[in-house]
Parts: C-alpha cells; structure tokens; sequence
C-alpha cells in the first residue's frame, strides 16, 4: 500500500476518533475515489503515491468547480462545504507554484527548445508540464505558455 494512502486511512481514523464531521466525509470520499480507481481498468491493482495523487488533483478539482457552481446559484452553505473539503484534499498536496514560478519555468522551457512561435507550443507544454508535475493546474502553464509565445 503507498505511503499516501495509508496516511490517507490513519488520518481518517484520527478524524472518526474526534468527531470531526468535515474531515472524516471528505477523507472517506477520497479514499473511496482510490478504491474505485484501484478496481477499473482489466485487473485490479495498487496505486503509487503519484497516482493517488493525481485521484486527491481530480477530487480537489471537483470540489473547486462545485464550489464556484454552488455559489453562482446562490447556494452559499454549499459552496462553503465544498471549498472546505477541498481545503481539507489541498493539505495532502504539493504546494501549488505560483505564478511566478510558473513564468521562470515557461521561460526555461522556451530557451531550451528553442520555440518561436504558437506552432512550438505542444513542445513546450509536454516539457513544462513535466517540470511542473502536479504543482499547478495546467490551464496556468498553457496560459503562460501563450502568453510568452504570442
């Protein structure tokens, strides 16, 4: 089992044992979206610690875009309780690069291949995003990377 699921399940344990609400639903969701992803496919098998991270990525996405959902509707309790869980999956997370992180890595990229143009940017992206590995959304660096070969 990797080490992120098992902190994953021991931290739900500690949640259960102080009654926290918040923390053990939205533990007991993520677990349950590593099982599911454990199970699809051909054969079942263990995830690594990356792809249970890239499942707690997908669920923190969720939670973000539900939240914006609920809040455009009006729905103000509802937003809060997503924005809290996603709270909650961020701390299992890398720490997301900033934007000016983001820029001095695009910017690196860029010298290394040599790209000129938009047409370069599918190269780009493949390195960057590698770079970057999980540390930022890739809507972020596909922005950047417009922005410095436009």
């Amino acid at each position: 089992m990797s080490d992120l699921k098992q902190t994953l399940r021991a931290d739900l344990t500690t949640a259960m044992k102080a009654r926290d609400e918040l923390r053990t639903a939205t533990l007991r969701m993520v677990l349950s979206a590593v099982s599911a992803e454990e199970v699809s496919g051909k054969a079942a098998r263990e995830l690594s610690d990356d792809e249970v991270q890239a499942v707690l990525r997908r669920e923190a996405k969720k939670r973000k875009e539900a939240a914006e959902a609920f809040g455009g509707a009006g729905r103000v309790e509802q937003a809060a309780r997503e924005e809290a869980e996603g709270e909650v999956l961020a701390g299992y997370l890398p720490t997301q690069l900033s934007d000016e992180e983001i820029a001095a890595i695009v910017t690196e990229v860029v010298a290394a291949t040599g790209a000129s143009g938009m047409g370069d940017m599918g190269k780009v992206m493949g390195r960057a995003n590698a770079q970057v590995a999980g540390r930022a959304e890739g809507g972020r660096v596909a922005g950047e990377v417009r922005r410095q070969l436009g």
